[in-house]
């Protein structure tokens, strides 16, 4: 599965609704699969919501040193891949970060996401948490 924002976010704040499950369901997973893109959004989001720096720091830490987790680093050709995306896309409210996580998932033969952005059914794919 791809490890979207969301899901990660799921994972760290214990007060989340679905902090059990997306455990379980991370627990679970053979393929655990996430980017660089999805990595500085998930930063950006402990920031917007208060999270203690030093404890999304240490929880970074976990996720980089993984080696269940492989982190793809997004490079141009991919960047550019999910922006053309995005131009294909107009109707859609899908970030930059969702059309890399669209792109590496089709790449990947991947179909499932931990995830709550209903963005990843408009591609496709499947959600595996709820919103």
């Amino acid at each position: 599965m791809l490890i979207d924002t969301s899901g990660w976010f799921s994972i760290f704040d214990s007060a989340q609704h679905d902090h059990a499950l997306a455990i379980e369901l991370y627990d679970d997973s053979r393929i655990k699969v996430t980017h660089s893109y999805v990595i500085v959004e998930f930063v950006a989001l402990s920031e917007a919501r208060k999270k203690l720096r030093s404890d999304m720091l240490t929880f970074l830490d976990k996720i980089l040193r993984e080696a269940e987790i492989e982190i793809v680093w997004i490079d141009e050709p991919t960047t550019l891949e999910a922006i053309d995306l995005l131009r294909k896309r107009l109707d859609k409210g899908w970030s930059l970060c969702d059309a890399v996580s669209f792109v590496l998932m089709r790449q990947l033969g991947i179909t499932e996401a931990l995830t709550t952005d209903h963005h990843f059914e408009q591609a496709g794919f499947i959600k595996l948490l709820e919103s």
